[in-house]
């Protein structure tokens, strides 16, 4: 088993149809518009004749601070919801789709692992039904519109030094971060500098996963300010007239996607935004649609629990009226280490003293994840190299805590191996316990919230920026969107902007370096330290292993 990669064990399943699938959640053959055999979308239609049944219980899965050794987030998300469903719990799990650009750089797909995976794996981790086609399309469509008003006769007046929509790109492409656009003579537009994001940056993405249906997609499109006037009123899609042709091209793709897990459990993947850049959760549709057809949804937010989780709550569930009732927070005795100063290369022996110096780190989450007033399970998601010892410590010091650790081996044994920790879920749920609260008040300035989060999120001393992008804030909320939540793009590595500062560092400062209004997602990007919103390929990217091999199928996948 040990020498089974992910993609030979995702090939080697066997999938029911989907319509299959469906009737474990009682949708219909004629609620699903199939892609394949597979998978397929979940009608509008369908959704909103369900609109009126009760909310499951919802399950968030997130992680400490992501490190090369893995923690295996998906993989737990995917390995609780089997292990929910074989204690006799309908359960949904919610993802989100992943980006060609962590797939083909460092990172990977984002369809689990072992033996706790959602499939049919590559097709998931490649174009899977289009959606993110569709949304970056609608993105260009609008960059497209914008240069084309400003080469005829710019009736809004727009300032092409001004113009703050970016196109975007679902590849990690360092080149494209900075351009200048309109070269070659006056037949080819205005002359300006711009520049490309990555696709699951985009706040079409953002709206995409926030709309509460497509008309709620239509108004917030509409919204977004996309530059400003050379008198410096702010300019509007709306104003350009843009917002239908871009609902168009994304009404199919906001319907959900059912999959499967190795399991032949249901899955909803839909959405993509990532937790470093952007708020990082799948879709509002989905996991609505989620919480009325089954008793149970089990979701994730991307990377750490400072991010993750963080933007999950204070954004996600902000804004959808979403009122999570138990956290399952994800740590590897190996992650821990390298917390605590071991190198990756030295991680596989015996390190007791590591561990508890990494401990440091889970202890952070827990205390930050009991702000937000919902019961914590931490998962250990346990690896053949780990010692009893090793093991016997994150009990201990998460007993100390008030919280409880249970070892996982979903990766080995799927469902059967989350038993245990689902029972502990399911049981937390039912207990009704949860009392859910966000971290800070709408009525807080935009600079209080961003600095709530640094200092009691990150254990940050203060937030500091210039001059110039204090004043930022100050006309954001001159402008009337003082009340939005604040989206930290920061190093998801790290509590601090220093992505080498691992642990639990603290009296950090954290440096505001630009904020980016997402007027149609109703919030605003506040951008930390070094982070980038379109990633680099690494030295060695995972495209150099990914190939088809001479049966057509696709190999290095992982």
């Amino acid at each position: 088993m040990s020498g089974t990669s992910d993609i030979e064990i995702a090939q080697a399943a066997s999938l029911q149809p989907i319509q299959a699938v469906a009737e474990k959640l009682a949708i219909p053959a004629d609620a699903l518009i199939p892609y394949g055999h597979d998978k397929a979308k979940i009608s509008s239609a369908f959704i909103k004749a369900n609109g009126h049944a009760e909310d499951g219980k919802l399950i968030l899965v997130t992680a400490v601070s992501p490190t090369p050794a893995g923690e295996g987030k998906t993989t737990t998300t995917v390995g609780l919801g089997d292990g929910l469903n074989r204690i006799g719990k309908q359960t949904v799990i919610c993802l989100r789709e992943p980006s060609l650009g962590p797939c083909f750089g460092m990172k990977g797909g984002a369809a689990g692992g072992g033996y706790a995976q959602v499939v049919p794996m590559a097709e998931i981790n490649l174009h899977f039904t289009g959606d993110f086609h569709a949304i970056g399309t609608a993105n260009n469509l609008l960059a497209a519109l914008i240069d084309n008003h400003m080469h005829w006769d710019n009736e809004l007046n727009i300032d092409p030094r001004r113009v703050s929509w970016r196109r975007v790109l679902d590849m990690n492409d360092r080149t494209l971060r900075s351009i200048t656009s309109g070269l070659g003579g006056y037949h080819n537009g205005v002359v300006r500098e711009a520049g490309f994001d990555i696709t699951v940056a985009s706040e079409v993405m953002a709206i995409f996963c926030l709309a509460a249906d497509l008309g709620d997609l239509e108004i917030r499109l509409a919204n977004i300010v996309l530059g400003y006037s050379r008198k410096n009123e702010p300019i509007t899609v709306r104003d350009l007239g843009a917002q239908g042709a871009m609902t168009a091209l994304l009404r199919d793709a906001l319907q959900p996607n059912l999959v499967q897990t190795l399991e032949n459990n249901p899955a909803l993947m839909h959405g993509g935004p990532f937790a470093n850049i952007a708020h990082g959760c799948n879709s509002v549709v989905a996991t609505r649609t989620a919480l009325k057809l089954a008793d149970y949804v089990v979701t994730e937010a991307g990377f750490g629990a400072d991010l993750g989780a963080e933007k999950f709550f204070d954004i996600k569930c902000r804004k959808a009226g979403l009122k999570p009732d138990a956290v399952v927070l994800v740590a590897t005795i190996k992650a821990l280490k390298m917390h605590g100063g071991v190198a990756k290369e030295e991680l596989a022996g015996e390190n007791a003293a590591a561990v508890q110096k990494g401990c440091d780190n889970l202890g952070r989450h827990i205390r930050n994840l009991g702000k937000f007033g919902v019961p914590v399970v931490v998962c250990i998601n346990r690896y053949t190299s780990d010692s009893d010892t090793e093991i016997g410590i994150v009990k201990a010091f998460s007993k100390e805590r008030g919280v409880d650790a249970i070892t996982a081996t979903h990766w080995a044994d799927g469902g059967a191996g989350t038993e245990e920790l689902a029972k502990k879920v399911a049981s937390i749920c039912d207990s009704g316990s949860s009392q859910f609260r966000t971290l800070y008040r709408d009525d807080l300035t935009l600079w209080e919230k961003a600095r709530r989060i640094a200092r009691e999120i990150y254990g940050a001393e203060d937030l500091i920026a210039d001059k110039k992008v204090r004043d930022q804030f100050a006309e954001l909320e001159a402008q009337g969107y003082g009340h939005y939540p604040v989206c930290m793009a920061k190093t998801q590595y790290s509590f601090s902007t220093d992505p080498n500062l691992i642990g639990a560092p603290s009296d950090h400062v954290v440096p505001v370096r630009e904020i980016r209004l997402a007027a149609g997602a109703e919030f605003v990007v506040v951008i930390c330290g070094a982070i980038m919103t379109m990633p680099g390929l690494p030295r060695r990217p995972a495209a150099s292993d990914i190939r088809v091999n001479a049966d057509g199928r696709i190999e290095g996948l992982f």
